[in-house]
This record gives structure tokens, sequence and C-alpha cells, in this order.
């Protein structure tokens, strides 16, 4: 009996849409991230992208359980010396809250090229609105 090896041109992606309002962010973040490596597939291939496209609405309304809110920090650096900055997640959470979504599932998904081509087909809307109508996403429970 022979592996199964799926070929880049038989992959077909479909679209989803997740609520993420008062839901968990690592709960729901491994979720995505499994969604978006395309785990869930039976003839899930690792070194291709095998994900789907996820549309997240309600980013602003997520939850996070202990003191994440003022324990949780994200740092950047700008460059210069003694240029590190942080930042808490509630004040993340106030100014850019696509920003928490977004990097909670960056770090779960692999690094290199095959991780930023599966994060690009993660988009995440603060609100109710969002601008994917036309590819008529499937609602996850």
């Amino acid at each position: 009996m022979q592996t199964f090896m799926m070929k880049k041109n038989l992959i077909l992606s479909s679209w989803h849409l997740y609520n993420v309002e008062n839901k968990i962010l690592g709960r729901c973040s491994t979720k995505l991230a499994q969604i978006l490596k395309g785990k869930y597939n039976i003839k899930y291939t690792p070194h291709l992208d095998m994900g789907d496209y996820i549309v997240v609405i309600n980013a602003k309304k997520i939850k996070v359980s202990g003191k994440k809110l003022k324990n949780k920090f994200y740092y950047h650096h700008t460059g210069y010396h003694g240029g590190i900055k942080k930042i808490t997640l509630e004040h993340m959470l106030e100014k850019n809250p696509e920003k928490v979504l977004y990097y909670a599932v960056k770090g779960m998904l692999p690094k290199g090229p095959l991780g930023k081509l599966m994060l690009k087909k993660l988009k995440i809307f603060s609100g109710k609105h969002h601008n994917h109508f036309a590819q008529k996403p499937k609602i996850l429970n």
C-alpha cells in the first residue's frame, strides 16, 4: 500500500466565518490555526498549504482568562539602542484588537514561508461587518 501525497493543483480551499464574541483567546486561536493548516482534512500533507480561508468577526469582544489583561505583554523593538517597547494585553485590545488574535494564531503556525502563506488566509475584523460576502463563507460553530 502506498502513502497518498496530495498535489498542489488538487487542493480546494473554502471560506469560513467565525464569530469570536465571548470566546477565550487561546481556544479560538488553536481552532483557527488547525483550520489554516488544514489538519482537519483527511488528505493532509504537511509540506503543502492545505488550509481554508477564515473570516473572523467581533475580535474586540474576545475574552481571556486569569490576570492576563494586566500581566501579558507584547514587545517590539524600534531599531534604536534601548528602543524596546511593551504594551499590555488590555491596551492592545483597546487600541488594535485584531492584532491580539493575529499574534496568537501566528505563534501556532509553522515558521517560514509556508506559515506566512497560511497566515495570509486569515481575515480579522473587530466588528460584525466584513467585506467578504462575495466568497459566501460558511459559519463555523
